[in-house]
């Protein structure tokens, strides 16, 4: 293989996974590792990767950008998330169980699609979500107390922190801005990080809803690990590869 075609193929590689490292793509392409960072110096020069200890990352990686607000988020993606709250409907408990719904364009399609013929206990930080199901005579609807963001209209804060703490639920439907096997689920703002931890900490069973646009990316603070997760609910965007690392970490992954 040329250099140049080794460096495409790099390239090629962070772009889908987000980092890679010296030592595994020195035994891929059979080369020294000098020659690896030989390679990555030129791609970083060209805007294509940073370097970080032991290999690189693609650009946007681990980058605070600023965080959108929800109109906007509510945007982006949409069809995908309506499909992934249609699919997520499989995954709530039985009639009488007790569901979380975090703050979320995507939970909030999940709670959207919940019909009235189903029983269920729910809490929720967002303020959105307790509006959406307080509608259906059949759930049982707490607003946790805190402070609300305007930027995503969640509850956040210790005494968000401290409700969940006292709580036991049988599944908690989790969103997240960015999802990486080395860095977890993570999101910009570190009082939502807090509260997704609680709710986290809350639930018998954690799914993960996230459109494949969250695969490869981390944000400024991580709330959760690959232990952490049940199950991961997202489009057919999502690389294969990931998905069968989640796979091979005894998480589902579910494509709606």
């Amino acid at each position: 293989m040329y250099a140049e075609e080794r460096q495409q193929a790099i390239a090629d590689e962070v772009r889908a996974r987000g980092r890679v490292s010296v030592a595994d793509l020195a035994v891929r392409f059979d080369v020294t590792g000098e020659t690896v960072r030989r390679d990555l110096g030129l791609l970083a020069r060209a805007g294509v990767l940073q370097r970080v200890h032991g290999g690189a990352v693609r650009p946007d990686v681990g980058s605070v950008a600023v965080e959108a607000d929800l109109t906007e988020r509510e945007l982006t993606w949409h069809d995908e998330k309506v499909a992934i709250g249609a699919a997520a409907q499989r995954l709530l408990p039985p009639s009488g169980g007790s569901v979380l719904f975090d703050a979320g364009t995507t939970t909030y399609q999940a709670a959207a699609a919940v019909t009235g013929d189903r029983e269920l206990n729910v809490v929720t930080n967002a303020v959105p979500i307790a509006a959406e199901l307080s509608r259906l005579p059949s759930c049982e609807v707490v607003l946790t107390g805190g402070r609300i963001r305007g930027k995503t209209q969640a509850a956040v804060g210790p005494d968000t922190v401290a409700a969940l703490a006292r709580l036991r639920v049988s599944v908690a439907f989790i969103g997240t801005n960015g999802f990486s096997l080395q860095h977890g689920l993570s999101t910009p703002d570190p009082d939502e990080a807090a509260a997704k931890r609680a709710m986290i900490g809350a639930a018998n069973h954690v799914v993960v809803l996230a459109d494949s646009t969250k695969i490869n990316r981390e944000d400024l603070v991580s709330f959760g690990t690959l232990p952490d997760i049940g199950t991961l609910v997202t489009d057919a965007g999502i690389d294969p590869a990931f998905a069968a690392q989640l796979r091979a970490h005894d998480i589902e992954v579910v494509i709606a």
